[in-house]
């Protein structure tokens, strides 16, 4: 499995951890153009909170480094990193890449 593949499993997981916390009618999608945030969200701003901890924390004990997604640089940018899964899984792939190049 190469690194694309294994973020993206890492943030569908925790949507599914999401999902078995909602009831079957709240529950949502899992795909890599699933929208996370803004006008298409299919997540509250609680839900995807949840979800960015629980990135976070997978990827921290998966790499042994401390992984922030929501620092100033992810803020700050044109397009955010949270609009989608495709855009986190991007986004989660540059800092990897800066602790751990490929």
């Amino acid at each position: 499995m190469d690194r694309r593949e294994h973020v993206l499993g890492i943030i569908y997981a925790a949507l599914e951890s999401l999902n078995a916390e909602l009831s079957e009618d709240r529950r949502i999608e899992v795909g890599p153009t699933v929208a996370l945030f803004g006008p298409a969200a299919t997540l509250d701003s609680l839900s995807l909170v949840s979800v960015i901890i629980d990135v976070e924390t997978a990827l921290t004990m998966e790499w042994d480094a401390p992984i922030s997604l929501t620092d100033d640089r992810a803020m700050s940018r044109a397009v955010s990193p949270f609009d989608d899964v495709g855009t986190l899984t991007d986004y989660t792939l540059e800092l990897l890449a800066e602790i751990s190049p490929a």
